[in-house]
């Protein structure tokens, strides 16, 4: 069973401002010379890295919903110019629409069980196509 992070994604207004970033980062590893893919910088490095690393995913916080989800490829270590340990977590260049799942603002990351993680807008077939605000307002009644 796949262990997950889940992160606030500030800054950020929707879905479509993560998939701005991500493209940004992939154009950017693509001109390096480097394979598609953004990363997020964090302070605190995760001890469950093979876990994480086995299907993992790092789910995105926006606007206090889950909305997104970046799959987790690898996780790398470093030392800033301050001499502060900080990790990147390496993402994959695909943005996947998630159902809404509420969460109240925290600060770093979490882990999240995969029977925690709100499932892929594709897994509910026809009801992926609702409207954006019919689909928020059923996720918050918890109809959805």
């Amino acid at each position: 069973m796949a262990l997950h992070l889940i992160k606030l994604c500030v800054g950020a207004e929707s879905i479509d401002d993560l998939r701005e970033w991500v493209s940004r980062k992939a154009l950017t590893a693509i001109a390096a010379g480097l394979e598609p893919h953004s990363y997020h910088t964090t302070r605190m490095v995760p001890k469950r890295v093979e876990e994480l690393l086995e299907g993992g995913s790092l789910y995105w916080v926006i606007k206090g919903q889950v909305q997104a989800r970046q799959k987790l490829t690898g996780i790398e270590t470093f030392t800033d110019s301050e001499g502060i340990g900080r990790c990147n977590l390496i993402l994959g260049p695909e943005v996947v629409e998630t159902t809404y799942q509420p969460r109240r603002a925290f600060q770093g990351w979490r882990y999240l069980q995969d029977t925690e993680a709100p499932r892929d807008l594709a897994a509910l077939g026809a009801a992926a196509e609702m409207p954006l605000e019919l689909r928020r307002e059923l996720a918050e009644l918890g109809l959805l």
